[in-house]
């Protein structure tokens, strides 16, 4: 049996409910709460240091805070690195005179305010992209359940070292730091990577399971792979779209398609044909009729609604068991 007809029924599946819209919603505010918490303490740390002075120019005098009134006069932790110090001594210089000493009594409040504006900046940048890791954490975490209640053990990716480490009995949150996976499957070893640039495609592709160990990968040390190396060995490669905003869903479709395509013709020219999927939060019902029909048509390998527990195991599964 075609594989998404284990958990697909008809196009009307695929599509998004209001209360996983709603409770996508509500994920991402306690995320984006979780990633505020750091800024909220050293706000606090910051306002306990300025509480120790009479007056703004003082502060100059404080040791220890410098960041923190670099933040509070606008600049962020990138653009530090392009000035020097008498740069940054003019932007202190400018916060305490253009700011701080018009606030008066209430220049520390204002140093906070103006400390948590920046700050809110930057937490608005990470969570452009919040939708994609805890989309990428619950297919993770999916999949891992997938191998543990099979007794299969793996070795997983750390995001940052690019280390494989051996399974443990305790994998609690490893998702949160993950990249890619390895097991052995009884038709061979398996590697599942996430977001690796393929030169074959010429773009980098969300999630990408080859028939190789890891480190036959060269992605041990760098995001990009070799397409000479990786395209007789190429299994599957999919879009994971984890936005649940219903009115950037026919966006998120649209730029998976596109991506989907491209990796279609990119490995037809190279005289491959690896399967593809897409995985998705938001998916209205017009795009989940191109879905569906992409799927009966053989275009599209497998599909999921990310929402939608037993649609997420039944594509873990699949993905395990290829």
């Amino acid at each position: 049996m075609t594989a998404y007809l284990n958990h697909l029924q008809s196009s009307d599946d695929l599509v998004t409910t209001y209360e996983a819209t709603r409770a996508g919603f509500v994920a991402l505010a306690l995320e984006k709460n979780r990633r505020a918490t750091p800024y909220v303490a050293e706000a606090r740390a910051l306002q306990a240091a300025a509480n120790q002075v009479r007056n703004p120019a003082d502060l100059l005098n404080v040791q220890g805070i410098e960041m923190g009134l670099l933040t509070a006069a606008g600049l962020s932790d990138k653009s530090l690195a392009h000035l020097t110090a008498e740069d940054k001594i003019d932007a202190i210089n400018g916060l305490i005179k253009n700011f701080l000493e018009p606030a008066g009594a209430n220049f520390v409040e204002e140093l906070v305010f103006r400390f948590l504006l920046t700050r809110g900046d930057t937490l608005g940048g990470s969570m452009r992209n919040v939708g994609g890791a805890l989309a990428q954490r619950k297919l993770t975490r999916a999949i891992l359940s997938t191998l543990t209640i099979a007794g299969q053990s793996y070795h997983w990716q750390h995001s940052k070292t690019k280390k494989w480490i051996a399974m443990t009995n305790d994998d609690a949150e490893i998702e949160l730091s993950l990249r890619g996976l390895s097991w052995e499957s009884d038709l061979g070893r398996r590697t599942l990577i996430y977001n690796l640039n393929i030169p074959l495609v010429k773009s980098n592709v969300d999630l990408c399971l080859f028939n190789l160990a890891p480190e036959a990968l060269p992605a041990n040390k760098s995001s990009k792979i070799e397409p000479v190396e990786v395209e007789p060995y190429t299994i599957a490669l999919g879009e994971l779209k984890g936005g649940i905003d219903p009115a950037g869903a026919d966006e998120h479709w649209k730029t998976a398609q596109a991506a989907l395509s491209r990796i279609r013709q990119a490995f037809a020219d190279a005289g491959h044909s690896p399967l593809t999927f897409f995985v998705g939060a938001a998916i209205e019902r017009r795009m989940a009729g191109e879905i569906w029909e992409q799927l009966q048509s053989g275009m599209l390998s497998n599909a999921a609604n990310l929402n939608e527990e037993n649609q997420v195991a039944s594509i873990s599964r699949w993905l395990c068991s290829l």
